[in-house]
């Protein structure tokens, strides 16, 4: 499946000579957009291979993942369980967009404190969940594994060849891994991490094995789902001038960014750029719950 690259109009462009394109990847699927379209893609495949009933993930309160799997498994037919991290969410989560949408499409929950979370990769773990909720296909946390970072190579295709520059949002690695694979000699794939710290790049070198990729760090606002009234200042501009809905947790942070960037003069004139829009939408509702609760103003 393709999808559009829709170029971006904004000011100080044209003056650097500078064409930046999105590549519209949230409009793939209403429920299963952008990067979870292509991770789940061959994940779905694999598990109906074998024969599994009943897919089992990893996600928080408001994760693209956890609402794009529950879809994916009502869509082919599978169960679908979420490992929730957070079990204060038990008693209130049908006051959360989120898992309300996840559950109203199949998907059941398992509430684990978040001490308990840190130990999902552990076979220890994995056998007690085994045990408690029966036999599941296991699908990681973002949906990153080789089957999800081959899905993601095909998110670039032959009209792409052009750009110089392939931007991403960076979660668990997945989808810069990918695009790593995917791109052409003459390009260099950039992510933008939402979260702090240095470790996402041992993670990212396991599951790629080239070397033309690189992360810029300056934009996480604080860290995962972190925002800042000059973040939803932005993607609220974004929105009107282009038209186009940025979700605050990745690809908000990814084009503040790229813009940014592009001010300070980090890329060369007469730079072609391809941004990736991955989705994640779904999680503007729960976060404007929150930027409410904080008299901070909302992501229109």
């Amino acid at each position: 499946m393709i999808s559009e690259n829709q170029e971006i109009i904004w000011p100080g462009l044209a003056e650097k000579n500078i064409r930046l394109y999105l590549k519209r990847e949230d409009l793939l699927h209403p429920w299963i957009s952008g990067n979870k379209f292509r991770k789940l893609k061959y994940n779905i495949e694999e598990a109906q291979k074998k024969g599994a009933t009943t897919l089992l993930t990893f996600g928080g309160a408001f994760s693209n993942h956890i609402s794009a799997t529950a879809y994916a498994g009502y869509k082919h037919g599978l169960k679908t369980i979420g490992v929730i991290r957070g079990e204060e969410l038990e008693g209130n989560w049908i006051d959360n967009p989120t898992l309300k949408q996840a559950y109203d499409h199949g998907m059941r929950f398992h509430f684990i404190s978040r001490s308990r979370y840190r130990e999902k990769d552990s076979l220890e773990f994995i056998a007690s969940l085994e045990s408690h909720l029966g036999p599941f296909y296991m699908v990681p946390e973002g949906g990153t594994n080789t089957l999800a970072v081959k899905g993601c190579t095909e998110i670039l295709n032959p009209i792409d060849t052009g750009f110089d520059f392939v931007c991403t949002a960076v979660g668990t690695g997945g989808t810069i891994a990918g695009l790593s694979q995917g791109a052409s000699p003459n390009q260099e794939v950039l992510g933008f991490p939402a979260l702090k710290g240095d470790f996402l790049k041992q993670e990212i070198k396991a599951l790629t094995p080239r070397d033309n990729w690189a992360l810029v760090a300056d934009y996480h606002f604080g860290g995962y789902a972190k925002m800042s009234k000059e973040l939803v200042g932005f993607i609220n501009d974004f929105k009107q001038v282009t038209g186009i809905p940025l979700d605050p947790v990745y690809t908000g942070k990814m084009m503040f960014g790229i813009l940014d960037m592009i001010s300070a003069a980090r890329f060369s004139e007469g730079s072609r750029i391809l941004a990736i829009h991955t989705g994640g939408l779904q999680g503007i509702a729960g976060m404007n719950q929150k930027l409410q609760k904080k008299n901070l103003p909302l992501i229109a």
